[in-house]
């Protein structure tokens, strides 16, 4: 039997106050006995590199999640040159809705260094390795970045986060497709309380697709030459490919904010932009130098949050 195309996509930063919405995909190539490993619970070693990002990786240590980015971006030689390598969309793209004086607050060269060390390097070298032995060959991991005005903009059109996070998974699938060989089989995280995605594809939206399943916990669909997409509830805490997404993502998502938090002297750790009192503290302490800079209050802070609602 020919080998399986997997892909795993989640987000970070859907409800965040301030920063970017980082939506994340990873892709493998897995034989029968791949396919068999990664519907099991994974082994105690690797689980305490692989698993619920929540769990291993925090806003003031992302090194594990850097230390997978890396895996997949070869040599790159600064952070910068990591995110280059990959974000879906270009720099003139991910600048465009800038007024070009404000651009600096989100897209200057980081002066952050990296943080997983060799150790932490070699060991998750030496899963990539375990995993491909298990028949699990990783390709490519992907982001999507969609920044504070462009959700912000989107809302006002009518759309909300929710929809943001599903169009970008969309553009990430139709992104790897080209690339593989034959149809793929791609697992993401359930968008809000979205039941039936149909309703809200976009890039999708013209696509033939047939209705696999729809419930709380899983909705299926296949598309002609594409393959099927399954969005689960609680993927990032069950599938490995889904917690790996989350992990590089949530890497990607810090460096981003530190980027914001350098630009107004914070330090490269400065707030994590959800909803604590760090974050609070942020917006208010910057109000006055943003007046000065000039900095739009839709380039900074994120507008209401509402989900889609299934009719």
């Amino acid at each position: 039997m020919a080998n399986e195309h997997l892909v795993g996509i989640d987000e970070n930063g859907l409800g965040a106050l301030l920063g970017p919405m980082v939506v994340t995909a990873v892709s493998a190539e897995v034989d029968d006995r791949g396919k068999r490993f990664l519907s099991r619970r994974l082994p105690q070693r690797l689980r305490q590199d692989l698993d619920d990002s929540k769990r291993l990786v925090s806003h003031s240590d992302t090194a594990l999640g850097e230390a997978w980015a890396r895996t997949f971006a070869g040599e790159a030689n600064t952070p910068d040159e990591l995110f280059r390598r990959l974000c879906l969309e270009d720099q003139a793209t991910l600048e465009g809705p800038c007024p070009k004086h404000a651009s600096a607050q989100c897209w200057s060269p980081t002066t952050a260094s990296f943080g997983a060390d060799d150790e932490l390097l070699a060991r998750v070298q030496r899963h990539v390795r375990d995993l491909e032995r298990r028949g699990v060959r990783l390709l490519g991991a992907h982001c999507s970045i969609l920044c504070t005005k462009v959700l912000n903009q989107q809302r006002q059109g009518g759309g909300n986060r929710f929809v943001s996070d599903l169009h970008a998974m969309e553009r990430l699938l139709l992104h790897i497709r080209p690339s593989l060989p034959r149809d793929l089989t791609a697992t993401c995280g359930k968008v809000g309380g979205i039941t039936d995605y149909s309703k809200f594809f976009g890039p999708l939206s013209g696509w033939l697709h047939a209705v696999v399943e729809v419930s709380r916990a899983r909705s299926t669909y296949r598309f002609p030459s594409l393959g099927e997409v399954s969005f689960v509830r609680d993927a990032d805490a069950t599938a490995p490919l889904v917690m790996l997404a989350s992990l590089v993502g949530k890497y990607v998502r810090e460096l981003l904010m530190g980027k914001i938090a350098a630009y107004y002297a914070a330090g490269e750790r400065g707030p994590s932009g959800y909803h604590d009192p760090v974050t609070r503290r942020f917006i208010l302490d910057t109000s006055s130098l943003r007046r000065r800079r000039k900095i739009p209050k839709g380039c900074f802070e994120r507008e209401g949050l509402k989900p889609p609602v299934d009719a």
